[in-house]
């Protein structure tokens, strides 16, 4: 049992990164994720700090996948500055 809440108080979002970015980034999420959901993986937000760092776990088959690195970067993290003004990067944690 302490095992569970372990792994879900690690993927509730720190109130310090719940700040004004939070909202726009998580609804965001939901259209530029679709590529990691069609291979079995998931890229869940984690939390955005106030300076636009993005915070991001990623599961399933995104998990060590060799091609993660590329598909945040030069997917998730460019749709994200593209949708949401004031993203700067984002971070796997």
């Amino acid at each position: 049992m302490s095992l569970i809440r372990n792994i879900l108080k690690r993927s509730a979002p720190d109130p310090a990164e719940m700040g004004p970015l939070f909202a726009p980034v998580k609804a965001a999420m939901e259209n530029v994720q679709a590529y990691a959901r069609s291979h079995g993986g998931e890229i869940s937000l984690i939390g955005v700090t106030d300076d636009g760092i993005v915070k991001v776990r990623m599961s399933g088959a995104c998990r060590g996948c060799p091609m993660s690195g590329l598909t945040l970067k030069h997917g998730i993290e460019m749709q994200l500055k593209q949708l949401v003004p004031g993203v700067k990067k984002i971070v796997e944690v």
